[in-house]
């Protein structure tokens, strides 16, 4: 079975040795891989939806690890009672979605070591979400496949640095680390925002606000843009 780059990068930030849950499993492909390869020992697999939960019900029965990987129904961490897992996977969720995820689940998720998070939008928000309820990334990776960019992250409880906007927006550790796929994100972005930005000069009056919020996007990733290059 092979990961795909987005989850095998997800996969590489969960530290060795603990017990996974993994939120929204799909096909299960995560906790599988993680258990075969012997980096954890033992995983609780859920989903919200029974179609899924069946999948990967099916893979961990082909791959013979039925005593090593659980599957349960689960609206988020729901299922999951406090002191069963060491790490949450939480990945390829919508921002407000792993937000709610965190904040309904809150007594679960205080008895994690670790949380795995890869949000498919909203990124600052939930960075900002992160911070204001004692979280510290510890570590960020950004990949790009199928042409999509996709950061994530690992988080520990305890609190960090403040964050600036550009940390919220683009990642502190990313931003730290100099990330060679931020820098291709950035310009990328960079050119999409331009080619807003020019679209909006036939906007008339009505599109003021709107320029006003671009320019004010392509200032912040100039910002991280000039940072990386230092």
């Amino acid at each position: 079975m092979e990961l795909s780059r987005r989850l095998r990068a997800v996969a590489c930030l969960v530290t060795p040795g603990n017990r996974l849950a993994d939120v929204g499993t799909d096909h299960g492909y995560i906790p599988i891989c993680l258990v075969k390869e012997g980096i954890i020992p033992r995983a609780i697999a859920m989903d919200v939806n029974k179609g899924p939960l069946q999948r990967a019900r099916e893979h961990i029965r082909e791959e013979g690890l039925e005593n090593r990987i659980e599957t349960r129904l689960s609206d988020g961490l729901s299922a999951l009672h406090p002191g069963e897992a060491d790490t949450a996977v939480i990945a390829g969720m919508g921002g407000a979605l792993t937000i709610r995820i965190l904040e309904e689940g809150k007594e679960t998720a205080d008895q994690l070591k670790e949380l795995i998070l890869q949000p498919q939008s909203e990124l600052s928000k939930v960075r900002r979400w992160l911070e204001n309820h004692g979280y510290r990334i510890a570590e960020e990776n950004m990949i790009l496949e199928d042409g999509k960019y996709y950061p994530m992250m690992r988080v520990i409880h305890g609190r960090g640095e403040p964050m600036r906007e550009i940390d919220a927006l683009y990642g502190p550790v990313l931003l730290k680390k100099k990330h060679p796929c931020l820098r291709e994100y950035l310009i990328w972005e960079q050119g999409v925002k331009r080619k807003v930005l020019e679209q909006l000069r036939y906007a008339g009056a009505g599109g003021e606000g709107r320029r006003a919020q671009v320019k004010a996007a392509l200032e912040q990733n100039r910002a991280a843009l000039e940072e990386l290059s230092r």
